[in-house]
């Protein structure tokens, strides 16, 4: 099957979309910082998804995306807690994340220079120049879908979107929820993929990143 991104921001959703798909038959990575998650995983979310989909558009040609919305009320609290608690190690130099996350969280909330990224305004400021800037890219295409897990038939519009056969009215899982982030390695499922996974490129990622 083709690829599908999911591009909705940290916060929107990410978790509870990946583990809901699991359970449709799809090997999913959250976040996938090699090459080999990326082609291990029908599904990837997450870090870099939502800020090198344009580059990956053209990696994976065919590929479907799925943008998440959440009401900015709540996501920028969320935002606020999820930035507070990882800024230390999102530093270029002296944090121990993913260079591949750090580059992404870098890139998207403009965490370096003077802005202050836990700061209400400025992080509206980037949701919404995300949400701009993904809407024009796939303007007039058939291959992106908006939705807002929250909405009751979100998941069904998924589903459909995806051409998977359901049954009854699927829900989506709310995981995640407050000051929770470390969902998606709690829950154990065989179609996890390592977001490190190992292969013939070993753990290198893709070229463009070195690119740009």
């Amino acid at each position: 099957m083709n690829k599908v991104f999911i591009i909705g921001l940290p916060r929107t959703g990410t978790t509870s979309i990946s583990v809901a798909m699991l359970d449709y038959g799809f090997k999913v990575a959250h976040t996938a910082y090699t090459q080999e998650a990326f082609h291990l995983a029908d599904i990837v979310s997450d870090a870099p998804c939502f800020s090198d989909y344009q580059q990956l558009d053209k990696l994976f040609p065919g590929a479907k995306f799925v943008y998440l919305e959440r009401d900015l009320s709540l996501w920028i609290p969320s935002m606020q807690m999820l930035i507070n608690k990882m800024k230390t190690q999102l530093d270029p130099e002296a944090g121990i994340f993913n260079p591949v996350l750090k580059r992404s969280f870098i890139d998207t909330f403009k965490l370096t220079g003077t802005a202050e990224p836990d700061n209400a305004a400025h992080l509206e400021e980037c949701y919404l120049q995300h949400k701009q800037q993904v809407l024009e890219y796939f303007a007039g295409r058939d291959d992106l879908i908006c939705i807002d897990i929250s909405h009751k038939d979100s998941l069904s519009e998924l589903l459909g979107f995806l051409g998977v056969t359901y049954e009854g009215e699927p829900q989506f899982p709310h995981l995640n929820i407050g000051r929770k982030v470390a969902c998606w390695k709690e829950h154990k499922h065989p179609n996890k993929v390592n977001a490190n996974s190992a292969g013939p490129m070993h753990r290198k990622f893709f070229d463009y990143a070195a690119k740009r």
